[in-house]
């Protein structure tokens, strides 16, 4: 995980350089600038930014490996990368000679220098169908310049423009817009390219999985227990992959059945694995991480908060999600407070359980949605899923990279997402009183080897079970803070 920046305009190299500071948390192992037909490396604090009208730049989150710094270059291809590239390995087979590092950014200039033949839009429509991971990514050929991000949007990218400047712009956080006079800023969709500035539209991964997978079209062919096993092993690979040539990681841990999964998984993969869990003394997350930490024999770092650390974070946080909403400050505040311990403790990936509420129907408005119809079909999922980068994705990924972790999520493996939309829904919400429901997966942990007792607890949602929400409430009705709301979505001043 890191951040990319680029820039179009006149005057370019102040305004590049401001933008890569204000994302120096994302990448703090390095960074490195293209501007025109300069590239330059080096610690971002003495980068010397050459002037020019076009600039990608790059600050670095070294993970695995010696994977040096961007923007990488081949001939007249430029490219900035986010993310990680999953069948990286299986992919480079057929370029090992090209590589210049064992970074696994450099597939994605490969594939797009193999089917570039005089355009960057067709090169990265044909590139982006081989990728399997979680990226944003620009490319420029000395003419034109593109950039995308993942099918579901995982990690973020943001464009705006300001025409008094006469600069257009995109980065991986909004901050970094708005530090250099962009003030309406957008967030690119994940069935979008900026393409020259143009937002063009597209069809990707997940267009083709909603097409295969509507209700009309489940296969319900399959047994229950043939779609426990495919979940399973999709699980596991998906899992499997994202800690791949990690000793360690943290998870985003709250004692449900999600992260508890994945807890289990990491846990039989042999990887070191140590849980983070964020709440009220008295909030049942934090009771239930704790017996769970228990049963799975695995160490777990837990904070307490009062009234008075929610008001010391309410700044921090905020900064981080770029937005003045209350339902996201109270999710990505425990979040923010684990990784900053994840961080102390030196990791640099975390896990979530993110996506699984979604795919399995697990939330309460899902059984209303239920009680009200007399039923509920997979396509009441699919809007939360399509949308899951406009809200949870986009403030997971604020609060986690603020502490320079990187916050990787298993349940948004697209295999995973095609075999959750491919159940029918019965094997998910079993009845109008499934006050539990995610019932297939919560089998599925049982089959993994999950203690009973955590398999049929029922779990509140983030914000609830940690108690922060409620503290939250209560400050905001102090004088000092009551005009926050608005101050701070009217006059967001970059610190």
């Amino acid at each position: 995980m890191c951040g990319i920046a680029g820039i179009n305009g006149n005057n370019i190299s102040e305004k590049l350089y401001n933008m890569l500071i204000s994302m120096k948390h994302r990448g703090p192992d390095g960074s490195g600038v293209f501007v025109d037909n300069s590239v330059i490396f080096g610690d971002l604090d003495k980068l010397d930014v050459p002037e020019g009208s076009f600039g990608l730049g790059h600050n670095l989150l070294s993970i695995v490996g010696c994977q040096g710094s961007q923007p990488l270059t081949h001939d007249k291809l430029v490219l900035v990368c986010n993310g990680e590239i999953y069948n990286y390995n299986k992919l480079k087979k057929g370029f090992e000679d090209d590589f210049k590092s064992d970074s696994d950014s450099e597939i994605v200039l490969m594939l797009i220098k193999q089917f570039y033949k005089d355009s960057i839009y067709e090169a990265v429509l044909k590139t982006v169908e081989y990728l399997d991971g979680d990226y944003a990514f620009a490319v420029y050929d000395g003419k034109d310049f593109a950039a995308v991000r993942d099918p579901l949007g995982v990690k973020t990218l943001y464009f705006g423009e300001n025409k008094d400047q006469n600069i257009f712009a995109f980065a991986s956080e909004r901050k970094a817009l708005w530090n250099i006079g962009i003030n309406d800023v957008q967030t690119l969709s994940p069935t979008s390219m900026i393409y020259n500035k143009k937002i063009i539209k597209f069809n990707n991964k997940i267009s083709e999985i909603i097409t295969t997978n509507s209700d009309n079209s489940v296969n319900h062919y399959l047994s229950k227990d043939e779609l426990k096993k495919q979940l399973k092993t999709n699980l596991i690979a998906s899992v499997k992959k994202r800690v791949k040539g990690l000793s360690e990681v943290g998870i985003l841990f709250s004692g449900g059945i999600d992260s508890t999964i994945i807890a289990k998984i990491v846990l039989d993969l042999g990887i070191k694995t140590t849980l983070y869990s964020v709440g009220h003394e008295k909030a049942i997350d934090l009771k239930f991480s704790k017996e769970t930490a228990l049963k799975l024999n695995l160490p777990i770092k837990i904070k307490t908060v009062d009234i008075k650390d929610v008001k010391n974070y309410l700044n921090p946080v905020l900064y981080a999600i770029e937005e003045f909403n209350l339902m996201k400050i109270g999710v990505g505040m425990p979040a923010y407070i684990a990784a900053e311990m994840a961080h102390e403790d030196g990791l640099k990936v975390m896990l979530s359980g993110q996506g699984a509420d979604e795919l399995f129907g697990g939330y309460n408005r899902y059984l209303r949605i239920y009680n009200e119809k007399g039923t509920i079909k997979n396509e009441d999922l699919w809007d939360d899923i399509l949308n899951l980068y406009h809200v949870n994705l986009q403030r997971d990924d604020a609060v986690t990279m603020a502490n320079s972790i990187e916050l990787r999520v298993p349940y948004l493996d697209l295999d995973i997402i095609n075999t959750a939309m491919n159940i029918p829904m019965k094997y998910k919400i079993n009845g109008k009183d499934d006050n539990l429901r995610k019932c297939i997966l919560r089998e599925v942990g049982t089959e993994l080897g999950v203690h009973a007792e955590i398999v049929k607890r029922p779990k509140k949602a983030a914000q609830y079970g940690s108690g922060i929400h409620k503290m939250l409430k209560k400050i905001l009705k102090e004088d000092q803070f009551k005009n926050l709301p608005d101050k701070f979505n009217k006059h967001y001043i970059v610190n």
